[in-house]
């Protein structure tokens, strides 16, 4: 872990704090930004001591307002859908990460700044957060999960409220679509979301990443093969060291010291 000119990360105990560090540019996403995502992810997938990650963004004006569209100028249309498709491999790795991913929303959020929002498990957003997909001002859609993570999310009227009229909305309104899951006040998004990442780090890590593995593997099966997904993430738990530990710790009225065994 460590300090790029793209990503700043740092490490809590077990919870990894990764914030998209363009200030200046509002933390639009560029090569060396994505780049640096990729190594993250790397560390992340064979890291099994993190238990948590939050990803925000730097700065008090913007988690990300998608891609640097200054950079995506000088492309051509065959660079462009080279970029889309790294993209699109980049944000299915960060939904598909064993451990639970929190996305602090501190302020404006567009485009792909929302759509990397959207392959996190939980969302805070402050209050004077603005979140929208407004590609099709652009003649554009919404590339990197937009249009199918968002709808999953908040159901299709919704969805297509937000994508057809380009709608910005606010942290309130966000909340109201189930699109985040809390707001606080301005500059707390942050520690709100460290406090939900240190809980997650009081529970079982083989639970959490079973519990994460369920939910997200068996919500777009009929309910017979998802309660079969349920019950053999279960069996990853049931033969763990971890389950023995938490109801002796019970017993003994004790905190538990999880290892992730």
């Amino acid at each position: 872990m460590g300090s790029t000119s793209a990503i700043s990360t740092r490490r809590e105990g077990n919870v990894i704090i990764a914030m998209l560090n363009r200030p200046n540019q509002l933390n639009a996403m560029n090569k060396e930004l994505f780049d640096d995502l990729r190594s993250l992810l790397d560390v992340l997938e064979t890291d099994k001591t993190a238990r948590a990650l939050i990803l925000t963004g730097a700065g008090d004006k913007a988690f990300c307002v998608g891609a640097d569209l200054k950079e995506r100028q000088g492309m051509n249309p065959k660079d462009v859908l080279a970029r889309l498709e790294s993209v699109h491999k980049i944000f299915t790795r960060i939904e598909k990460l064993p451990l639970p991913v929190i996305a602090a929303i501190n302020g404006t959020t567009l485009g792909g700044g929302l759509e990397i929002a959207l392959t996190c498990d939980l969302r805070v957003a402050s209050e004077n957060a603005t979140l929208g997909l407004p590609e099709v001002d652009l003649a554009i859609i919404p590339g990197t999960g937009g249009t199918q993570r968002l709808t999953r999310l908040i159901g299709m009227a919704k969805a297509l409220e937000m994508v057809l009229l380009a709608r910005r909305i606010s942290a309130r309104e966000a909340l109201a679509f189930n699109l985040v899951n809390q707001v606080v006040a301005p500059g707390q998004s942050l520690s709100h979301a460290l406090s939900w990442a240190n809980r997650l780090c009081e529970a079982g890590p083989l639970a959490l990443r079973a519990a994460k593995a369920a939910i997200r593997t068996g919500m777009d099966k009929s309910l017979d093969e998802a309660l079969n997904v349920e019950l053999e993430a279960y069996k990853i738990c049931l033969a763990s060291k971890d389950r023995m530990e938490g109801l002796k710790a019970f017993v003994e009225k004790r905190k538990p010291d999880y290892r992730g065994e």
